[in-house]
């Protein structure tokens, strides 16, 4: 039975009961080889980098997840990040939005740059600004929404039509929505990047990258480079995204509802100067959060009153089911410092430009209740005066 509805796909799109034992969860096959009953002559698998059955229902999976004919998985998200960019040449160019993950920009900007692709970053909210960055040279427009670490929302089907009109591709790195919050084919996407890493697995126990594409093109490039550069996931890695997608609308109806309740909170803490989420009706990109997301998330970055990095670190240093650590997206809630942490290879000058203040904290709402977090964050408060 086909289904539209995502909250019945996390637990059936792409996957069969094993057909050798009747197994309802996806076995983990756990080999390097498969044997040939004679030269070429074989049951679809030969090598795991190429091919592995447990890999190719979770491909499958999400595929169906982000509404995409082809997913491909990698062993982290930098590694679907540097097979994306790997479909270009030399003189080809990127247009990215200036505010994105730092990992991303330091592969642009120390990797693929000195090998003659040139990468220009632009505030993407600005189409006019896209539109005069963009020429018969670029071959990507790279957009993150909502962006890292500023919650900002960009259009994806205007971007993706001025993409298309130089005949570039875009590229969504939908990381902080999920599947479940917002599907980029649906605005015009070519390729849905994610790091798996985050919401899709929402564990905190594997690390992996997701490229999908409904273009047999794309996708025939894309799987070539997946086998010849060999930056594949293990079988168990696989296992346990698969298991992890079977909770995502669950999980992410839970990070929204407490996500909106620490938004308000922190608006109105005397404390707090700036909170940065895309479900207050304030927020300069609500109306385009609102047309292409079921939800806001719990994603959500602030400021203090007094702009301290002292202050801040302290902050920081104080809660207690917020635990201090990078990543986000998991069920337990996470605290950060974007400038010294997940941001950190983005120079100073260039990250204070696009907004990034030193100070800025950034959170991933767990899914623990609610009034433990707020009581967490209030102690927190209270412990720097």
């Amino acid at each position: 039975m086909k289904s539209n509805h995502i909250e019945t796909k996390v637990l059936h799109a792409g996957i069969e009961p094993d057909p050798s034992t009747g197994a309802i969860m996806t076995p983990i096959f756990q080999t390097s080889t498969y044997v040939q009953e004679a030269p070429g002559k074989h049951k679809g698998y030969e090598y795991a980098r190429t091919q592995n059955p447990t890999r190719d229902v979770l491909q499958k999976n999400l595929a169906e997840l982000e509404g995409m004919k082809y997913g491909l998985c990698f062993s982290t998200g930098m590694g679907a990040v540097d097979t994306c960019i790997k479909l270009l040449n030399p003189g080809d160019e990127v247009v990215a939005t200036n505010d994105l993950y730092g990992g991303s920009y330091r592969i642009f900007t120390t990797v693929f740059a000195r090998m003659g692709i040139k990468f220009t970053f632009v505030d993407m909210s600005d189409l006019a600004a896209v539109q005069s960055a963009i020429n018969s040279n670029t071959k990507i427009v790279w957009v993150e929404t909502p962006t890292n670490p500023l919650l900002r929302i960009i259009d994806i089907e205007a971007i993706s039509s001025l993409a298309h009109k130089v005949n570039a591709m875009c590229v969504v790195d939908n990381t902080f929505a999920s599947p479940y919050l917002q599907n980029p084919v649906n605005q015009g996407a070519d390729i849905v990047m994610h790091s798996a890493t985050k919401y899709i697995n929402g564990h905190s126990d594997v690390v992996m990258g997701v490229l999908c594409t409904s273009s047999d093109e794309i996708h025939e490039k894309l799987a070539f480079l997946q086998n010849t550069c060999g930056a594949t996931p293990g079988p168990q890695d696989c296992f346990l995204v698969l298991r992890g997608i079977k909770t995502l609308h669950v999980r992410m109806q839970r990070h929204c509802e407490n996500g909106r309740e620490v938004a308000n909170y922190l608006k109105n803490h005397s404390a707090v100067e700036d909170v940065y989420w895309p479900g207050f009706e304030s927020h300069p990109n609500h109306a385009v959060a609102k047309k292409q997301m079921l939800d806001f998330g719990g994603m959500i970055s602030f400021t203090l009153k007094n702009d301290s990095l002292d202050d801040a670190m302290k902050f920081l240093s104080s809660t207690k089911l917020f635990s201090l650590a990078e990543s986000l997206g998991g069920v337990e809630s996470l605290i950060g410092h974007p400038a010294s942490m997940t941001h950190g290879a983005i120079p100073r000058e260039e990250r204070i430009k696009n907004g990034l203040k030193d100070s800025l904290i950034r959170l991933s709402v767990g899914i623990e209740h609610i009034d433990d977090l707020l009581a967490d964050l209030e102690e927190a408060f209270i412990s720097i005066g």
